[in-house]
């Protein structure tokens, strides 16, 4: 265990560019993995689909595999981690998009599969409505801490992209005692006007506003793939007022540690 106290928690985040080649992210993870471990971290987290990559048609063989290596990884570095990715899931043969939380010895933890999955808004809804499954909201013990998972979405609910209603899930994480959220971004985007604008400044403004509302602190990390061009939202930690407490550079690969300090 890395952290002084249990009334804090080194966060480590990593906005790496996430492909469909397993081997790729897996070395990409791995360096991320590297840097927490420099930098004293607690736990790690990992964008949406950062082991897999972004989609249900991924090697579900070379998935369980890779994981396998990552999780020796952190546990060689005594890293927690909060890893985004898509699985399918033995128990039930299910594809879920998930963030997979480990604890600093390795021991699983459970996960979050995404709730708020995008979709056309016609009827019947297409999209990862139909190519994930989902399961209950809960939390996990992480360091000593209480900590939630969100997925993209889950946070901002997309007007655009969400055929089912906003529940907050920032905020019912909070009433379940989740003092910090870990949240995985894999948001799309094209470098013009309405994605640097409009797009950045919803996905911000969300991620400022349920922190605040919630009173919980927010640690995010989105996808920089295609790296010439900013990412959909912001990366960082954001305390429970809603500020930034550490924020990331908006393009390209970046790496952060920030300690948080729950008294506070």
């Amino acid at each position: 265990m890395n952290s002084i106290t249990a009334m804090e928690l080194r966060v480590s985040g990593a906005q790496i560019p996430i492909t469909a080649d397993i081997d790729a992210n897996l070395s990409t993870i791995a360096r991320a993995l590297e840097f927490a471990s420099s930098e004293g971290a607690d736990v790690l987290l990992t964008p949406e689909g950062s082991l897999s990559g972004y989609t249900h048609q991924f090697d579900v063989d070379a998935a369980g595999k890779a994981l396998e290596e990552v999780t020796a990884l952190a546990r060689e570095c005594g890293v927690a981690l909060a890893l985004g990715t898509c699985f399918v899931e033995a128990d039930d043969g299910k594809c879920y998009n998930q963030i997979r939380f480990y604890d600093g010895g390795g021991d699983y933890l459970g996960f979050h599969s995404k709730t708020l999955r995008c979709g056309t808004m016609t009827q019947p809804s297409k999209g990862e409505i139909d190519r994930y499954a989902g399961s209950p909201l809960r939390t996990f013990p992480v360091n000593g801490v209480t900590v939630g998972g969100l997925i993209c979405n889950d946070l901002w609910a997309n007007p655009a992209c969400t055929p089912m209603s906003d529940s907050h899930l920032s905020q019912q994480l909070s009433a379940m005692g989740a003092q910090v959220i870990f949240h995985a971004v894999n948001g799309g985007r094209d470098g013009g006007e309405w994605s640097r604008g409009t797009v950045w400044e919803f996905h911000e403004s969300n991620l400022r506003m349920r922190a605040r509302a919630g009173r919980v602190w927010v640690v995010t990390v989105d996808n920089c793939q295609p790296t010439h061009i900013p990412c959909s939202a912001p990366s960082g930690v954001i305390d429970r007022e809603g500020n930034w407490a550490c924020r990331a550079e908006q393009q390209g690969e970046q790496f952060f540690a920030y300690t948080i300090d729950l008294a506070s």
